[in-house]
């Protein structure tokens, strides 16, 4: 094993993987370390890559495996870019796809049907950023033609009610077979407040959210499953899908039962590419632990008596480290070398950022494959990975620092090194006072928790009632004997 490889040891409670990682500000180097993990898998991709099949594909680096695609039984062709994603130990299923196109839109609503979906799960708008995401697959309200007919495929879609609240709207639609007249409703939950490539501000109203679509039936298994989508349908689509499995996995077995690396990697076998930043995946782990105080899940606000978010608790934390920061910046370089530099940046091609355009780049190197023998079972360490790379990115940073700064500045005195060493100290130092605060504060709520259960247990109330009659007799024998 090498020194950067990370070691197989079970992580026993997601909440103090959550605050570690956080702690080190190392959801980068997590999320990178799934990555490297599924570049091992071998499904391939070859149905999205024929001919006939491309225009079908939104982006060009988002493909569905051949193994888990759908696949479209009536209409003009059999193929769409979406996957059925099995997580049998939750007894969760799921199809993620993309959003629809308009030369695909009565491919999805086929699927729909075919598949007896009882929902959909829409989690991004139409139009983000001035962008088209999505194409407009259902009849809108507002308009005086509430139907939508897709005659390459005989469905016809109508309008039939809605409700909304700040963050996610739900809808009825109805969805009919022209040839046979036969129509079902299916619900459309639209969630309208997730940014693309993005996260919702806190966990809370998205766990409502997922309340909701808990409590409509449309997971369950005497249904076909729901369909998960945003624009490409790996984001923010595996998100919902990695934090809904995780929860069902908490209620059965507990926190310290869950892998979330190791879930998360399980569905990555079944769609690329699942959870797309560093920010989706430490929003999840946040909703993982807030939603696990919350079961079972209730899409009331008071719903909860601890009151406390952790996921804005730690944000603060971090925040407030950041913004005291009071190292003074290191000193520019010799105008010659910053010309030099700048000369050399604008001739050379800008590193490629994480935003809505990177998806329709096509890919730098082939697409992931998995190794004959899968992943191992265990659940993966983070820790050791985590602090080795911190290591070697502070000792390179460090080394780098002096230099440039012995080379660019007068050298500084001692008495400036030991200030701002006393001062990294004192950050560290309220940083952990913060963090043991909150878990001193949880730990009191869970305490008080277990004592209202206990309270009234059976056990309680039989010695409660005993107490008081063992009461209520004293009196009345002390009154006797006055009397």
């Amino acid at each position: 094993m090498s020194e950067t490889t990370p070691s197989t040891t079970t992580v026993s409670n997601v909440e103090t993987e959550y605050l570690e990682i956080n702690s080190k500000n190392a959801w980068g180097i997590l999320d990178q370390y799934i990555r490297d993990e599924c570049s091992n898998y071998n499904y391939s991709c070859e149905e999205s890559k024929k001919p006939e099949n491309r225009t079908f594909n939104r982006y060009r680096d988002v493909s569905p495996y051949d193994h888990t695609r759908i696949i479209l039984k009536r209409g003009p062709c059999d193929y769409i870019n979406a996957n059925l994603v099995r997580m049998d130990r939750a007894n969760r299923q799921y199809i993620l796809t993309q959003g629809p196109l308009p030369n695909t839109a009565g491919h999805f609503w086929l699927m729909v049907w075919e598949q007896n979906s009882k929902a959909i799960i829409m989690l991004n708008k139409v139009i983000e950023k001035n962008r088209l995401k999505c194409h407009q697959y259902w009849p809108q309200e507002n308009l005086s033609d509430q139907t939508m007919m897709y005659p390459d495929v005989d469905l016809k879609v109508e309008y039939i009610s809605k409700t909304s609240s700040s963050d996610y709207t739900t809808r009825t639609l109805r969805l009919t077979d022209v040839e046979t007249n036969e129509s079902r409703d299916i619900l459309h939950f639209h969630y309208t407040t997730w940014p693309d490539f993005g996260v919702p501000q806190s966990p809370t109203a998205f766990l409502r959210f997922l309340a909701d679509v808990r409590h409509s039936g449309a997971l369950d298994q005497n249904v076909g499953p729901p369909i998960v989508h945003c624009s490409a349908g790996i984001g923010r689509s595996g998100t919902f899908c990695l934090v809904d499995t995780c929860l069902v996995l908490v209620e059965e077995n507990g926190l310290n039962s869950v892998n979330v690396r190791e879930v998360l990697l399980e569905m990555r076998k079944s769609r690329m590419g699942l959870i797309q930043t560093p920010d989706q995946l430490r929003f999840s782990y946040a909703a993982i632990i807030e939603g696990s105080k919350q079961l079972p899940l209730n899409n009331n606000v008071d719903n909860n008596d601890v009151d406390t978010n952790h996921y804005d608790i730690v944000n603060n934390i971090i925040n407030s480290s950041i913004e005291d920061d009071d190292e003074p910046p290191p000193l520019p370089p010799p105008r010659g070398e910053s010309l030099t530099r700048s000369m050399m940046s604008d001739n050379s091609p800008s590193p490629s950022t994480e935003n809505e355009n990177t998806v329709s780049n096509p890919p730098n190197k082939p697409l992931p494959t998995e190794p004959p023998g899968g992943i191992n079972s265990n659940s993966i360490g983070v820790a050791n990975h985590v602090n080795e790379q911190n290591a070697n990115a502070s000792s390179q940073s460090t080394s780098d620092g002096e230099n440039s700064f012995q080379t660019n500045s007068p050298p500084s005195s001692p008495d400036s090194k030991n200030e701002l060493r006393r001062r990294r100290m004192e950050k560290k130092e309220r940083l952990d006072a913060q963090v043991r605060e909150m878990k001193r504060r949880q730990k009191e709520s869970e305490d008080w928790q277990k004592l209202k259960r206990s309270l009234f247990s059976p056990l309680s109330l039989g010695l409660g009632a005993a107490i008081v009659g063992g009461g209520v007799l004293a009196i009345y024998g002390y009154l006797y004997l006055r009397g």
